[in-house]
């Protein structure tokens, strides 16, 4: 297979797009750590609390990851399309192939983040599942058994 200009070109689009969303994972989350942080300012400084905010650095430090390995690869795609100008068919397929593998990489450690942020609904609705349901159906029960 020839590798022709409009391979990687083709690439550069996902690549954008992926780094974007990267991006608005992050700004979501450096808002929920401000805000965790004036909370956890105000309050006792409870246990739960802390856990929540020692995860949110983990997965900080995972999109730092994700979003460099987004850069690299669409450096190294860049480099190819560099190389096949410069009809260096062997470099720019070497480039291209370092580009998919840090796109995966970067992918990998998404899915790893998403399987984190998960878990943390997950523990923050598992807190609240104690708290009575104030519906109508609820209070209309209560009523009749007055």
């Amino acid at each position: 297979m020839e590798l022709t200009l409009n391979i990687p070109a083709l690439f550069f689009p996902a690549i954008s797009l992926i780094m974007l969303a990267y991006t608005n994972r992050f700004l979501a989350l450096a808002s929920l750590v401000r805000s965790l942080k004036s909370k956890y300012e105000q309050t006792d400084q409870n246990v739960a609390l802390h856990k929540q905010i020692k995860n949110l650095r983990y997965r900080l430090r995972l999109i730092k990851n994700m979003q460099a390995f987004g850069v690299l690869s669409f450096a190294c795609c860049l480099l190819c399309m560099l190389f096949i100008h410069l009809q260096r068919e062997i470099t720019a397929e070497i480039f291209f192939a370092l580009s998919l593998i840090f796109f995966m990489a970067s992918l990998l450690i998404s899915l790893l983040e998403i399987q984190l942020s998960t878990k943390a609904l997950e523990l923050e609705l598992s807190s609240i599942e104690g708290i009575e349901d104030d519906s109508i159906v609820k209070k209309i029960k209560k009523k009749f058994e007055q």
